[in-house]
């Protein structure tokens, strides 16, 4: 009965048995048979030649990727409400030594390409103003909200105009590949992006998450980054054997389906009058009172106070069929 959040959902069984599995003498830090696989399994995924670094979180993917993207001087673009603005304790300026988060508006944490061109167009090209290098998006945005490979192309054709990296944070990539519905090159590289952070925690992993380049010599660098964060585990085998286990037979889709589907069946008991926002992925926000939240949370049923009269419900690859309808038959009764 809990929607808080889908960080705080079991592993898939399967990552556990792969973990199970790799629990054997093998060669230290990234240089096991499993890390070594990672590269190959998703340049198959992507359709395109990549190199991929396992890292134990999402902000450690993030943080590198926009620090092989930014120099210390530059600055990234992103969405006022993005998770590395919001939700990363400074990590970003940290791991990329200084480098400046320019904030752009957006509705549901979702930027265009007119709206980074206003940023821009007020940035003077001299040295007593952060000079922009690199773009960051969220994709589903930290409001549940899908960018469409179109979309992605749209902000592709800016980054490269104005000469600059495009950085994909895709704590929920499965989710939104999960409701596009199409070829997850399509929604990352064919659209011009560079480095995606891949999440596989949310959706049923344990402590690995895949840090994607799509411009291969940018992992080379960032391999000396990893080590110097303190990031590169000594048995690395056990989150290279989490990303296998989640990429094979497209485990990562099935589980993002699942979670998908519940959110569903969520909004359409809440009806259009109570969304804040269109569920596109696994996360509903909802128009609710104090006092039917309190109601809600009565009946056993946990989740985040969003902002005033909002409250955030957030699905999981495991929920319980029986726990999603009893949520949504109660959301329905709310008058």
């Amino acid at each position: 009965m809990r929607f808080f959040s889908d960080n705080a959902a079991p592993v898939s069984p399967q990552v556990l048995q792969a973990m199970v599995e790799v629990n054997q003498l093998d060669t230290a830090y990234d240089g096991d048979r499993w890390s070594k696989q990672l590269d190959g399994q998703l340049s198959d995924l992507f359709g395109t030649q990549v190199r991929a670094l396992w890292v134990p979180s999402g902000t450690a993917a993030n943080c590198l990727a926009l620090a092989a993207l930014c120099p210390p001087y530059g600055g990234v673009l992103c969405s006022r409400d993005a998770h590395i603005q919001n939700d990363e304790c400074g990590a970003p300026e940290f791991y990329t030594h200084g480098a400046k988060l320019m904030l752009v508006e957006g509705q549901g944490a979702k930027i265009t390409p007119d709206a980074l061109r206003a940023v821009l167009g007020n940035i003077r090209n001299d040295v007593h103003q952060v000079q922009p290098h690199a773009i960051s998006i969220t994709n589903a945005t930290e409001y549940g909200l899908v960018y469409t490979p179109e979309e992605v192309a749209a902000i592709g054709d800016v980054a490269r105009e104005r000469g600059l990296g495009l950085h994909m944070d895709g704590a929920r990539f499965a989710n939104a590949v999960a409701h596009l519905g199409c070829h997850p090159g399509d929604v990352t590289w064919r659209a011009g992006v560079d480095a995606l952070s891949f999440g596989f925690v949310k959706n049923g992993g344990m402590s690995a998450e895949a840090l994607v380049f799509f411009k291969p010599e940018l992992a080379d660098a960032t391999l000396y980054r990893r080590k110097r964060a303190g990031l590169l585990l000594s048995k690395g085998r056990y989150l290279a054997a989490q990303i296998l286990a989640m990429l094979d037979n497209d485990l990562w889709l099935e589980n993002a389906r699942a979670a998908n589907a519940a959110a569903r069946l969520l909004a359409e008991a809440a009806g259009p009058a109570r969304l804040v926002h269109p569920v596109q992925a696994n996360e509903v926000f909802l128009k609710a009172t104090p006092e039917e939240a309190a109601g809600l949370r009565g009946l056993g049923f946990d989740f985040y106070d969003w902002a005033p009269g909002e409250v955030r419900l957030v699905t999981s690859w495991d929920h319980a069929e029986e726990a999603v309808r009893t949520l949504a038959d109660a959301i329905a009764k709310l008058a």
